[in-house]
């Protein structure tokens, strides 16, 4: 817009004339001396541009830039809000990972369909689902029990097959950072070493009845619903130290091993105290 030459009056220098202006300042010629101002807030309260189709055309451009310095003060206080929200979650990250106390029972086992055993090892993570009542209905699930000491078991059952025949198809320790009562997505990372993957012949050795039980009714081999089910500490342990027994190959011996050791660590576990096996299977 060129406002060049254009007359206009100010509350209190009078009647003049523009001679220069830009985006951000203006420069008027009055009687007595040239005065610049602030281009092109002047106009909202102190000057009057004379020229009406120039004065309109202004207009509209002081009304966009008015939109558009709401329009960035939003985003400011949004990123603001959004700061804030980071810090308070990172405070109650530390204070979580400072406090936390273990869990007998913080290891999860996710019952993995076809196309989610392509997902689970390509991508390595899972999705905890969505709640299916109550007022949160439809957000994911918040896997609130694992935590830096849990394990992710992810087995199959072919549909063809009895319950009982549910196989290991590998394990993963969670992210190291990860705390399921601050988990907003409901998807589930993997650690960035200890993960494994059985191959076909290994699985089929590895039946997850074998280790898990229900307690109250032992001799029950049933999932029922659900796509996962927090289980024992120790039965995680029994799996990942029979893993390590299948493994064939050194170098995926030794990180299963390391796997093993430090899930032990993190969960304040001793290799000669572990105990057998004694899943419902065993128990038939």
């Amino acid at each position: 817009m060129n406002l060049i030459n254009k007359k206009v009056t100010h509350k209190r220098f009078g009647l003049g004339s523009i001679v220069k202006h830009n985006d951000s300042r203006i420069v008027i010629n009055f009687a007595s001396e040239n005065k610049k101002f602030v281009f092109p807030d002047v106009f909202e309260k102190h000057l009057k541009l004379h020229d009406k189709v120039a004065a309109n055309s202004l207009e509209k451009v002081i009304q966009k830039m008015e939109v558009e310095r709401k329009e960035e003060e939003w985003k400011k206080e949004e990123e603001k809000k959004l700061q804030q929200k980071k810090l308070e979650l990172r405070w109650e990250h530390e204070k979580l990972m400072k406090n936390h106390k273990l869990h007998p029972e913080s290891q999860m086992v996710f019952w993995c369909d076809t196309e989610e055993q392509n997902n689970s090892f390509s991508e390595w993570k899972v999705f905890s689902g969505v709640l299916k009542s109550g007022k949160n209905q439809g957000k994911p699930n918040k896997p609130i029990r694992l935590h830096q000491n849990s394990a992710v078991l992810l087995t199959t059952r072919d549909s063809s097959l009895p319950e009982q025949d549910r196989r290991i198809l590998g394990v993963y320790m969670v992210n190291e950072n990860f705390i399921g009562k601050l988990c907003e997505d409901g998807f589930i990372p993997a650690h960035s070493t200890y993960r494994l993957q059985l191959t076909e012949k290994e699985s089929e050795q590895m039946l997850f009845w074998n280790y898990y039980v229900n307690e109250k009714l032992p001799h029950r081999i049933t999932w029922n619903t659900g796509k996962y089910r927090y289980f024992d500490n120790l039965w995680m342990a029994q799996i990942l130290l029979d893993i390590v027994s299948l493994k064939s190959d050194p170098k995926e011996r030794e990180l299963a091993q390391q796997f093993f050791e430090h899930f032990c660590k993190m969960n304040q576990i001793t290799e000669q105290e572990l105990p057998k096996p004694n899943g419902a299977l065993l128990r038939v």
